[in-house]
């Protein structure tokens, strides 16, 4: 680390910056899934429309992520961060303005889903290259804590806020948020060209390891929303939970996700393989699991708890992954690995949805359970093909 670098605090107040901007994008994505029947009533929409500003997001950021990482890879990371923050918030306080149009409210989606677009390709690589080398994992893992709190914290806050006064509130708060986020990486955040940072280029690239990243990527997030994206009808009709009971078994996912990133965060760096294959396994046996004994109440929330506490790891390991593997540049390696994430959950959700009067609901999680084992035997092959080149070069190098 050269003498020009941030000090430790202001290097702290970066990253803090990054984790509220991930909480206050992961929110601001979900948060009308929460407030859905307040938004049609209010908008005079169907609960289809309102459900579409959330499908429309994710498909934005998974059609946008690469080209926008690509056309932006030499601008500095202190300027880009701050334009992004600032349409997150001008888009958020844009959607809580009264009397706000379907159309109004559907083009500041799709200005948001821009933003986060490009702000999960270059947050990693700004925060990373903060810290020593040694450190990607450690630093990869606080930035998912923030995104994941918006699973246990933001969404159900933002729609008690929503619920009572309106639901235009919680976009205002996010609008302030972001501005927070803005201020802070604005006044803390050294202007640098980002190809001078260690972080800008994988520390082992690999491109074979990069590709099978980006299919345990695919096949393990299709496998998960194939399933999850029907959960509360799962717990409804093969569980037997009734409408209180699946809100805290859906909280209690969201914060066996929050223990899982924050308990894996830490192990990145000394155990790569082993974070990234644990969880994978423990979602595979989540899903098969509920498709098999999910009709017992208890195992069911085991199994849920299981569930949340492997999908979240599994996608923070793998963009721990792809910082060390990434060919080229990593921000463009990262923005590709935000990008198929995206595609597989709409591939598993409509994946479900078209099997759902073949297979019922419960035979969704058999779909994804498969699917996952699937993400599975490739990561294992890889690995074991790793393995065996690295006995050959040593037998290689004795003789």
């Amino acid at each position: 680390m050269s003498s020009a670098d941030p000090a430790p605090w202001r290097r702290a107040a970066v990253v803090a910056a990054l984790m509220l901007a991930a909480f206050t994008f992961n929110t601001t994505e979900n948060l009308p899934v929460g407030l859905l029947a307040l938004m049609a009533d209010d908008l005079r929409v169907s609960l289809t429309a309102v459900g579409a500003l959330v499908t429309g997001y994710g498909l934005t950021v998974a059609v946008a992520s690469l080209p926008l990482a690509h056309v932006t890879r030499s601008v500095p990371r202190r300027y880009l961060l701050t334009g992004i923050l600032g349409l997150l918030a001008v888009a958020s306080w844009v959607s809580a303005l009264g009397g706000v149009s379907y159309g109004v409210l559907l083009a500041a989606r799709v200005a948001t889903a821009l933003g986060q677009a490009l702000f999960w390709a270059v947050m990693g690589p700004v925060a990373v290259g903060l810290f020593p080398p040694e450190r990607r994992g450690r630093v990869i893992g606080l930035l998912s804590v923030g995104g994941s709190l918006a699973t246990v914290a933001g969404v159900p806050a933002g729609t008690w806020l929503g619920g009572h006064t309106e639901w235009r509130t919680p976009f205002a708060v996010l609008g302030l948020l972001a501005l927070l986020s803005l201020v802070t990486i604005g006044v803390f955040l050294p202007t640098s060209r980002p190809q001078e940072s260690h972080s800008a280029f994988g520390a082992a690239p690999d491109r074979r390891r990069y590709h099978v990243v980006l299919a345990v990527t695919t096949l393990s997030v299709t496998g998960a929303f194939a399933g999850f994206t029907y959960v509360v009808a799962f717990l409804d009709e093969v569980s037997g939970f009734g409408a209180d009971a699946v809100s805290a078994v859906l909280f209690a996912f969201g914060g066996a996700a929050l223990a899982g990133v924050t308990v894996t965060g830490p192990l990145l760096d000394r155990f790569p393989r082993a974070t990234l294959t644990v969880p994978v396994a423990g979602q595979a046996l989540a899903l098969l699991g509920l498709y098999a004994t999910g009709h017992v109440p208890v195992a069911a929330v085991v199994l849920i708890m299981l569930l949340g506490a492997s999908v979240a790891p599994a996608f923070m390991a793998t963009q721990s992954r792809v910082l060390q593997v990434a060919p080229g540049r990593t921000e463009t390696a990262l923005a590709a690995n935000s990008a198929v994430y995206n595609v597989g959950i709409a591939a598993g959700a409509l994946l479900g949805g078209a099997l759902l009067p073949v297979v019922e609901v419960r035979g969704t999680f058999l779909v994804g359970g498969l699917l996952t084992v699937g993400a599975l035997a490739v990561l294992t092959w890889s690995e074991r093909g790793s393995a065996v080149g690295i006995d050959r070069y040593r037998t290689d190098a004795r003789l």
